[in-house]
């Protein structure tokens, strides 16, 4: 089994920068990756909500 994730090069409307200065990605970028990855995402499409899906 791969244990790597696929590379998704990055196009505009992937992401914005906060005003702290971080990189949010949004709902066009985490469509394009495909799964949820659980960490509580801003823009999560996939409906994931970490305080009440946590395990």
């Amino acid at each position: 089994m791969n244990t790597f994730k696929k590379h998704i090069p990055l196009e505009e409307g992937d992401f914005y920068v906060t005003k702290e200065g971080y990189r949010c990605f949004t709902k066009q970028y985490h469509l394009k990756r495909g799964y949820c990855c659980k960490s509580g995402c801003r823009h999560c499409p996939y409906g994931f909500d970490k305080n009440r899906d946590a395990n």
